[in-house]
């Protein structure tokens, strides 16, 4: 099986230590590509140079609400440029939290809509993240028009994913999952379109919970695909080329 890490921030200093080994594991675990989002626009030559070095990784680059200290209004034009010269698969992860104290809500907002709009207007899909902020993620991309994209991480109801996919968004589910207490995800993999799943580890971030813990890495990805053939009653090859097929045609990967 051929598998899409669809969110994995392999450029971490978790990483650093043993990247290429990480890498080695997820290609004999079957996960051959990757997508590897940004967070700062510091970050962005190192994640040019961490997917530089090895086949199948695809850089994303985006101002991340969860490091709003670090963002100055002027990146905005800096991303634009870096899009420009870089023309990477997607922009993000960009998005909003209200999950964590002190951020401020207004320029969350500013940065994110700005963001949607370089999305429309370089056509490319848009890396989200909405942590305690789907209605507000959603009324954004509502508000911009013309996107598609991803909620990586999706926390919402079916009612909000179903208003999603009418706007072109797929949803990546991954380590949370694997959590008996996750019931209502578990629903939602149940009975959602598979046309609008992606799998993703957020590696090194929400590890699974074999690894409970542990820092996580892509390697992990086909427990994901087993949770979600369990839970669907569906055989883990029909996921595994479905979701792959979401992620090739969300990212304009070649097959």
């Amino acid at each position: 099986m051929i598998l899409v890490d669809s969110h994995c921030h392999l450029d971490a200093g978790e990483f650093d230590a043993d990247r290429a080994e990480v890498i080695a594991r997820a290609r004999a675990a079957g996960v051959g590509t990757q997508i590897v989002p940004a967070v700062t626009a510091a970050s962005w030559p190192k994640l040019r140079q961490t997917c530089q070095s090895a086949e199948g990784l695809h850089p994303a680059y985006g101002l991340h609400p969860m490091f709003l200290a670090e963002h100055r209004a002027g990146h905005l034009d800096e991303l634009r440029a870096w899009i420009e010269r870089e023309r990477p698969c997607a922009v993000g992860e960009c998005g909003l939290d209200f999950f964590v104290e002190g951020l401020d809500a207004e320029l969350q907002q500013q940065y994110f809509v700005g963001q949607l709009r370089l999305a429309r207007e370089f056509d490319l899909p848009v890396i989200v993240h909405a942590r305690r902020a789907v209605d507000a993620v959603i009324s954004a991309i509502r508000q911009v028009g013309g996107l598609r994209g991803v909620v990586h991480s999706f926390p919402g109801s079916p009612e909000q994913a179903a208003q999603l996919h009418k706007l072109g968004f797929l949803l990546g589910l991954g380590g949370p999952l694997t959590y008996d207490r996750a019931q209502r995800l578990h629903r939602l993999v149940a009975r959602m379109p598979l046309e609008q799943l992606l799998l993703e580890t957020d590696a090194p971030d929400q590890p699974d919970a074999g690894i409970r813990g542990e820092r996580n890495e892509p390697s992990r990805l086909p427990v994901i695909l087993e949770t979600v053939a369990r839970l669907r009653g569906q055989p883990a090859e029909e996921i595994a080329a479905q979701t792959t097929a979401n992620a090739r045609a969300l990212f304009g990967l070649a097959a």
